[in-house]
């Protein structure tokens, strides 16, 4: 008389098959240093997009700010720089990675020392080369000083 049902070596085989896909899957879902940096580059480079947008709209100055571990967006008020703290898209924000590095080479290939990007009233800005570094990996943000910004 036959039984229905699996047998002991049939479940594990399943079993075994569903472990090394669901390792598979987990192992695709975890983004890698140079992908993370590409998203925080992605990020900043919209942000930028829209800080410009701000400082035509606005008719005022705005700028991007390094801080230790982070960003902000800053506005000219009364020639002073205050935190842009009105629009929460352009709000201070941190690096994926705290040891996240970020220079700043504009079109005479000379970096600056103040980590500091200002928008103008005017639609035509300076180009800059903003890199992004956690060790090893890079992501560099290309501005062509009409308002595009590109992450290579």
């Amino acid at each position: 008389m036959r039984q229905n049902g699996f047998t002991l070596l049939e479940l594990l085989v399943v079993l075994v098959i569903m472990g090394i896909m669901l390792g598979a899957v987990s192992l695709s879902s975890m983004q890698s240093t140079k992908q993370r940096l590409q998203t925080d580059a992605q990020r900043i480079s919209l942000l930028l997009q829209l800080a410009r947008e701000e400082a035509i709209v606005r008719n005022r100055p705005t700028a991007f700010e390094v801080k230790d571990k982070g960003y902000q967006f800053l506005v000219l008020n009364e020639n002073k720089w205050e935190k842009l703290e009105d629009l929460d898209t352009l709000r201070s924000r941190d690096f994926t990675y705290p040891e996240t590095k970020l220079e700043i080479v504009s079109n005479d290939q000379q970096s600056t020392s103040n980590l500091r990007i200002v928008f103008g009233r005017e639609p035509v800005s300076r180009p800059f080369l903003m890199t992004l570094r956690v060790a090893e990996d890079q992501v560099t943000i290309n501005a062509d000083g009409v308002g595009h910004f590109v992450v290579e």
